[in-house]
């Protein structure tokens, strides 16, 4: 069975810290998506540390890998975000742009997020496999 993941922001950077549950997951993937957004919020983080130029060069690694793909917001992941916000407002349960951003072009992709933030649990319109640092595996759809 072929294994998409998606990233989120948190998960790269787990990843990259060694953390042995993410990297296990990244390396017995067959497709890793990393999207636009999540590019963004490492390039700011990045801009504010002390490793920028490593960092980024570490990152254009990464995506060089055969097996990575650069997902993009387009038309279809504007549509796939105007889904995911109207179902969070309707049960109350808003979350970050950004984050919306990243499920919807996940979504789109028909891939699993892999992420350490627990609220994209909420979202129905993607599955999720949400890490803890130090705790056991656990997923949702």
């Amino acid at each position: 069975m072929s294994r998409r993941l998606c990233l989120d922001t948190s998960a790269y950077s787990h990843f990259k810290r060694g953390d042995r549950q993410v990297v296990e997951l990244i390396d017995s993937a067959d497709w890793i998506g990393v999207p636009g957004v999540v590019i963004g919020e490492l390039a700011a983080g990045f801009r504010q540390g002390s490793r920028e130029e490593q960092n980024f060069r570490e990152l254009d690694e990464f995506l060089a890998w055969p097996m990575v793909q650069e997902l993009v917001v387009d038309w279809e992941a504007g549509r796939t975000f105007g889904e995911i916000v109207a179902g969070l407002r309707k049960a109350g349960t808003p979350m970050p742009a950004n984050d919306i951003w990243i499920a919807a072009t996940c979504a789109n992709a028909g891939a699993t997020l892999l992420t350490y933030d627990g609220h994209f649990g909420g979202i129905g319109r993607v599955g999720s496999i949400v890490l803890k640092a130090g705790d056991s595996l656990t997923g949702s759809g």
